[in-house]
């Protein structure tokens, strides 16, 4: 290669760098983009169990009022760990208006506030009747069959 080659190939490099890293913040602007979305409760009326069967361990926060102490507790509670539950693909289910009973009440019949942890398969694991840290749930959720089989496949050393 020649020397007037070698310095034309540095003088456009970052030219080129910078090109490339203005058409990715670009393309993460435009609407449509796969950015992943903020983990946030959920209410029970917008998210359906069918649509979570093996994808996402759904994790159910009820209350006859979204005023109820305990409810405000526990969602206190959660707020301070949610990269925690991400991680464990836990979508956090809230349901505080018991009338009309939603599909969520009506699968697992809470009395008054209530916690309830499912596995993937949509089956409910654990029931509590108040709140919860984001610390014993966590635990709770690794000792799912379920959970343990996951991280076996990520880590397959941990055998």
């Amino acid at each position: 290669m020649k020397p007037i080659h070698v310095f034309v190939l540095a003088a456009l490099w970052p030219l080129a760098a910078a090109a490339q890293t203005g058409a990715e913040a670009v393309s993460s602007e435009a609407p449509g983009a796969d950015a992943p979305a903020p983990f946030a409760p959920v209410a029970a009326t917008e998210v359906t169990l069918d649509s979570l069967l093996y994808l996402r361990r759904p994790v159910v926060v009820f209350a006859d009022s979204p005023n109820d102490p305990n409810y405000l507790r526990q969602m206190e509670l959660l707020a301070q760990n949610y990269p925690a539950l991400a991680e464990r693909d836990v979508i956090l289910v809230t349901d505080t208006t018991p009338n009309p009973a939603s599909e969520w009440r009506r699968k697992l019949r809470p009395r008054g506030f209530g916690l309830v942890l499912m596995d993937k398969d949509l089956k409910p694991v654990i029931r509590k009747p108040l709140p919860w840290e984001v610390r014993e749930i966590v635990a709770a959720i690794d000792k799912f069959p379920l959970r343990r089989q996951e991280m076996l496949e990520r880590n397959p050393a941990g055998r």
